[in-house]
Parts: structure tokens; C-alpha cells; sequence
């Protein structure tokens, strides 16, 4: 039998530009690491300057395309800026992930103003921002990709964790709006939305909830079919897929990454 199928074709990832926030740690580095191994250029996007710039030049020396921008995703002011910078740095942007969250775990009751404002701001006020900024540039280009991250949490609800919940459940819906807003320009929006992974949000709930690390991650692969919790690279590679034109005719929908909890 002789195979045919020309694999990066089929992704039609290689030489784009994607730019991801929270590329610093967990999902956003485990994303970044894999479009940059399927060929694409990437735009690491953090607050953390000094972690960026390491990950940045660590990719560079493996003989990837990496380029870190600084850029607080609250600030109007630096998403336009950050955006203006990437499409000078690489003369296009094709996928943008918004990506960067915080979570607090805490009650309506027990929320303060400025514990709501952050979780918001991050979230889901910065997936407007960048995504406000990014998307011309995308459509003179004509067309991209944007995946969001939501959270299993934004389809359903969860315990002591209101702002997150109410963020990620905004983040889910602001997809299908920009899919049904930005479709003519051929720009495609989806949602990833994951399960419990391990990465430095999850592990700092653990201590928020005041949880030994270790026994709180066991706790939270519980029931899942798949009898265990996500790895940043699992999300990744659901990222990968929306991004890709293996997903050329998905736009406004919701891909659950999370070992079958849902279900």
C-alpha cells in the first residue's frame, strides 16, 4: 500500500505566526513547544519578562522560530502594542491562542472586588483585547485561526471558584459571537475548554484550597473515565487541531479536553 498523505499539508501550520498569551508556563508553553515543532513561527506572550525571554531563546537554540513580547492582556494600551510589534516582528499574524487565566477559589461571599476584577480582566477581558487588536491584522492577511480557553467549568459549575466560573462561561460565549462576527473575513474562532491539568494554576489552587499538591492533583483524576489528569501537552494538541486546517470548517464550537469528566 502506498500512503499519500503529506501530514504538513494537512496541519498547515508550517512558517504561519502564532501568537499565544500565558506562554510562560503550563498549556500556553506546552502549545507554543508544539506549533514551533510543526513549523510555526511563534509569539510568546507573558507578563513574566525574564521566564519569556529564557523560554524564548531556550526554543531558538533547538532551531525554532521564538520571539517573547511583554505584554499585560488587561491593558489596552499594551494589547495594542503587543499586537503592532508581532505583526512588525514576523509581517502577519495567523493564529492567535488566548490562553493566559488566574483562578480564585473563593465564594461570591468571599470574593473581594479586586480578587473578581483580576480573574475577569485576564481571562476574558484580555481575549477581547488581544483578539480586538489581532484580528485586523488577521484579516488583511486574509484570514486566521483564534482558539480561546475556556474551561470545563465554563460549561457547567463548579465549587468555591465563582469569578472563574463566570470567566470561562463568558469566554465560551464570546467565541460563538466572534465566530458569527468574523467568519466573513475568514477568521475562525473556537473554544477549547480543559479538564483538570497539571500546571501551575491547578498546583496553586491546591495551596489556595489549603490542599497537599500531590494528593489534590490524585483527587481531581477521580471518576474520569480516563482515570487520570491532563498533561499541558494533551490540551496542546487539542489547540493544534482548532488551529489547523484539519479544522477548516470548524468555527464557533466548544472542544471539551478533559479525560471524559463531563460525560
Amino acid at each position: 500500500m502506498v500512503f499519500t498523505l503529506n501530514y504538513e499539508e494537512l496541519i498547515g501550520i508550517n512558517n504561519k505566526v502564532v501568537a499565544i498569551t500565558g506562554a510562560a508556563s503550563g498549556i500556553g508553553l506546552a502549545t507554543a513547544e508544539l506549533f514551533a515543532e510543526a513549523g510555526a513561527n511563534v509569539a510568546l506572550i507573558d507578563i513574566n519578562e525574564e521566564r519569556g525571554n529564557s523560554l524564548a531563546n531556550e526554543m531558538n537554540d533547538k532551531g525554532w522560530k521564538a520571539v517573547f513580547f511583554s505584554c499585560d492582556v488587561t491593558s489596552s494600551m499594551d494589547c495594542e502594542r503587543t499586537a503592532n510589534e508581532i505583526e512588525m516582528e514576523f509581517g502577519r499574524i495567523d493564529v492567535l491562542f488566548n490562553n493566559a487565566g488566574v483562578i480564585r477559589r473563593k465564594t461570591v461571599v468571599d470574593h473581594t472586588e479586586e480578587d473578581w476584577d483580576l480573574v475577569l480582566n485576564v481571562s476574558l477581558k484580555g481575549a477581547f483585547l488581544l483578539s480586538k487588536y489581532i484580528i485586523p491584522i488577521m484579516a488583511k492577511n486574509g484570514g486566521g485561526s483564534i482558539v480561546n480557553t475556556g474551561s470545563g467549568w465554563g460549561l457547567k459549575g463548579g465549587d468555591v471558584a465563582a469569578s472563574y466560573c463566570a470567566a470561562k462561561a463568558g469566554v465560551v460565549n464570546l467565541t460563538k459571537a466572534m465566530a458569527i462576527d468574523h467568519g466573513k473575513q475568514n477568521i475562525r474562532v473556537n473554544c477549547i475548554c480543559p479538564g483538570d491539568t497539571d500546571t501551575p494554576l491547578l498546583r496553586d489552587e491546591a495551596k489556595q484550597l489549603q490542599f497537599d499538591e500531590e494528593s489534590f492533583l490524585a483527587s481531581s483524576a477521580v471518576g474520569r473515565p480516563l482515570e487520570r489528569i491532563g498533561t499541558p501537552r494533551d490540551i496542546a494538541k487539542g489547540v493544534l487541531f482548532l488551529a489547523s486546517d484539519m479544522a477548516s470548517w470548524v468555527t464557533g464550537t466548544v472542544l471539551t479536553v478533559d479525560g471524559g469528566g463531563l460525560a
